[in-house]
């Protein structure tokens, strides 16, 4: 074990009863079919729905928003999936067999949440330009940061870190474009 998966080691048995209290929320069927769905939109549609929507709605204003939003997705994955395969942290079902998975997941790996990451990332962007897309896109992207936790597939500092590295690449992105 390197270095970082010691360190990785250390967070995951000081953040197991907190995953494992939020885990118990996928138990109650109107809240776990709810964060099934919002990890699913997470998957990347909504997203990618997004991106091609804005200049639909919004026309050449939307233009350089979207592109934007287009290379801080592609930026999102490339740094997540770089940091997944150094850091090789076990996702919480698999480490802690008082972990119940609620629905599979994507990749192996857990640190950082992708989905967290590019569900902050695209919707700091598009409320920046649009604020009248704030009152669903916030509440989504919060729906799918906890049901990555709640479902059994993260713990909560991988939300944490994917949150503020898809903060960093908004704020680039909204400097940048």
């Amino acid at each position: 074990m390197n270095r970082a998966q010691l360190i990785m080691a250390r967070f995951d048995l000081a953040e197991y009863s907190l995953c494992r209290r939020l885990n118990r929320g996928a138990g109650f069927r109107p809240v776990g079919a709810l964060l099934r769905i919002a990890s699913r939109l997470g998957d990347g549609i909504v997203w990618y729905t997004l991106v091609a929507a804005l200049p639909l709605l919004y026309g050449r204003a939307a233009l350089r928003p979207a592109i934007g939003m287009a290379i801080t997705g592609i930026i999102g994955l490339l740094i997540y999936r770089w940091l997944k395969q150094a850091l090789v942290r076990e996702r919480p079902f698999i480490r802690h067999p008082g972990i119940t998975l609620a629905m599979p997941p994507l990749d192996r790996y857990s640190f950082p949440s992708g989905h967290t990451l590019h569900a902050v990332a695209f919707t700091w962007q598009a409320v920046a330009y649009f604020p009248q897309l704030g009152w669903v896109l916030i509440p989504l992207a919060s729906l799918i940061a906890a049901s990555r936790v709640v479902l059994g597939l993260h713990y909560p500092s991988d939300v944490l870190a994917g949150g503020a590295i898809g903060a960093a690449l908004a704020l680039a992105a909204l400097n940048l474009f």
